[in-house]
């Protein structure tokens, strides 16, 4: 879409992502923020968007904090709404913002299929594009896409995924994207010859119809990290993502506002947006 400034508007700003992505935009020179929807009665909303977040003053916004998300789409308009909140908000957030003509990138997990049916039709219905983005760092994106390469070859596959303590769903969304992508080689992992018994109840992990295991971990001092381990006689294949601040999420931040513009439909993950560089 040839639009010469991106309007944004910011749901969950007070969050870490919320306002790592307040910096990405407001330093971008072909985006603009124009908004930030924060938690009704807390103390942040009505209050300055820059003390918040403590924008630079070369990029500051005048924006105060709205706690109605009708008020900051019907106020300020935005192109697009970035979504950080949790999954239940999130995904009537990106019903509202459609409705309103807003195109959402829900930067959060856990959305059920019944909510992405439901806002995949309505980007039907207002020719509009959204995307759900389970991990905004390009080298989390690129670890998913070799994951899946590497499962073509190796019957073996675990994922071991890893996030702070505050984080609260469990697989992660990176986690199941990658369940996805090596689950659409059409194979069946980790046959074993052995009748396993647990005697600690998931002590192996959550088991998916394939044979693909997951692990969840949370630990304070931790961020995002994410292994899938490929298993063979005599070897180990390991491909890790580490995730140590925000900082790695901006350039996928920005990527998404701006390709949200150019789709039609609803988009999970920014892979091709990605791999079209490679």
């Amino acid at each position: 879409m040839d639009k010469e400034t991106i309007t944004v508007a910011i749901a969950g700003i007070n969050g870490r992502m919320g306002r790592a992505s307040a910096h990405a935009i407001a330093a971008a020179p072909d985006l603009k923020l124009v908004g930030a929807f924060g938690k009704e009665h807390s103390l942040y909303t009505g209050k300055s968007l820059d003390e918040l977040v403590g924008l630079p003053l070369k990029n500051r916004t005048g924006i105060l904090v709205s706690s109605s998300l009708a008020d900051c789409l019907a106020g300020f308009r935005p192109d697009v709404l970035l979504d950080f909140t949790e999954a239940n908000s999130a995904g009537t957030h990106a019903l509202a913002a459609l409705d309103s003509k807003v195109r959402p990138v829900i930067g959060t997990s856990g959305l059920t299929k019944e909510q992405l049916d439901k806002i995949e039709a309505a980007c039907t219905e207002k020719n509009l594009g959204a995307l759900l983005v389970p991990n905004f760092s390009v080298g989390a994106i690129l670890m998913m896409n070799f994951a899946q390469q590497a499962s073509k070859v190796f019957d073996f596959v675990e994922i071991v995924e890893m996030h702070h303590t505050r984080k609260l769903d469990a697989p992660s969304g990176t986690a199941m994207h990658t369940a996805r992508k090596i689950a659409a080689n059409g194979r069946n992992y980790n046959a074993s010859s052995v009748q396993e018994r647990e005697v600690l109840t998931g002590v192996r992990g959550g088991k998916l119809e394939n044979g693909l295991r997951l692990h969840s971990l949370r630990l304070p001092g931790m961020l995002s990290h994410q292994e899938v381990l490929f298993g063979a006689e005599g070897e180990l294949f390991t491909i890790r993502h580490d995730s140590f601040n925000t900082k790695c999420f901006e350039q996928g931040i920005l990527m998404a506002i701006r390709a949200v513009m150019d789709i039609k439909s609803l988009v999970l993950g920014l892979d091709s947006f990605v791999l079209a560089k490679l």
